[in-house]
């Protein structure tokens, strides 16, 4: 029997080796776990050797053995290739697709009210966007490309540094607290303060104590206010008058270009610099495709 007849033994093995668990490939494949363990018994009789050992407890149920570890890499390559080979022959046909991953807020706040001029530039091009607040599988999920906040390092991925931002305080151009559009440095501590915390998980992310603190507020407290875990949110919040937020500059933009929010300290110059950037992010071998080359130097273009 020839290897090319065992592909989806091979792809059922694979998935089992990263999930390691057969319950969880099953998931991925659509597929029944008892499928996916069939699968992998048929591999392993034709084989001659046995691919796993079963773990009777522990986190993980399925444990490679030394030549599966072996063998695993040049079988996730060659499962790569087949793909990006795949993707070649449909992006040649009439309805080539990218499949997009950003975060709900990003999407809302930069990405939508621009996409329709990658569009106009690639009418043929079918655009999916995944709006996710997760890290998702690109493999696993069939992604082509996507845009990412953070330090720039994510195992598997290629990443382009797209944006830099800052973070300052806005408000409602109608705030009560305002005069001439301007916040009093006394009315500081009279102020709802909106807390953004989609961003929490990284330890520097600046929050209203590290913001005060550099702005020469410290004896303002920080501890009440209202907690949001969307960027989005937080702007929207801010705009229907409900308080102080801490905005992070891509996000807020267009806020503030059409006047629904305002910069109550923008004469005092009062910004925090942030240590994490947006990054362009692929697999690599998906940055050979036309269409991730396409959309990651329009991403350049619209940034700059």
């Amino acid at each position: 029997m020839s290897t090319p007849a065992y592909l989806n033994a091979l792809r059922a093995f694979e998935a089992a080796a990263r999930h390691q668990s057969f319950s969880a490939a099953a998931a991925e494949l659509n597929v029944t776990p008892a499928a996916v363990g069939q699968q992998v018994r048929n591999l392993e009789s034709w084989l001659g050797i046995a691919l796993f050992t079963r773990a009777a407890s522990g986190g993980a149920r399925l444990v490679l053995t030394d030549a599966a570890r072996a063998a695993l890499p040049d079988i996730r390559e060659g499962f790569e290739r087949l793909g990006l080979g795949l993707a070649r022959l449909k992006d040649a046909g009439v309805h080539a697709e990218l499949t997009i991953t950003v975060s709900p807020a990003f999407a809302s706040k930069w990405l939508l009210p621009r996409i329709e001029r990658f569009q106009q530039a690639y009418p043929d091009l079918n655009v999916l966007l995944d709006t996710n607040s997760r890290s998702v599988d690109f493999q696993a999920e069939r992604i082509d490309v996507g845009v990412r906040y953070g330090s720039g390092s994510w195992p598997g991925l290629s990443a382009v540094r797209l944006m830099d931002e800052v973070i300052f305080p806005v408000c409602s151009p109608n705030y009560p607290l305002l005069k001439s559009g301007r916040l009093p440095a006394d009315a500081l501590s009279r102020c709802t303060l909106i807390h953004d915390l989609s961003m929490a998980h990284y330890g520097d992310y600046p929050t209203w104590r590290m913001w005060l603190d550099a702005s020469g507020f410290n004896h303002v407290k920080s501890d009440h206010g209202l907690r949001i875990n969307n960027s989005a949110a937080v702007l929207q919040a801010a705009m229907e008058g409900q308080g102080l937020a801490l905005a992070r500059s891509v996000m807020v933009k267009g806020d503030l270009n059409t006047g629904h929010l305002i910069r109550p300290f923008a004469d005092k110059g009062l910004d925090c610099p942030l240590t994490q950037a947006y990054y362009v992010v692929y697999r690599p071998e998906n940055g050979e495709l036309p269409k991730v080359q396409a959309f990651r130097d329009w991403l350049l273009t619209e940034a700059g």
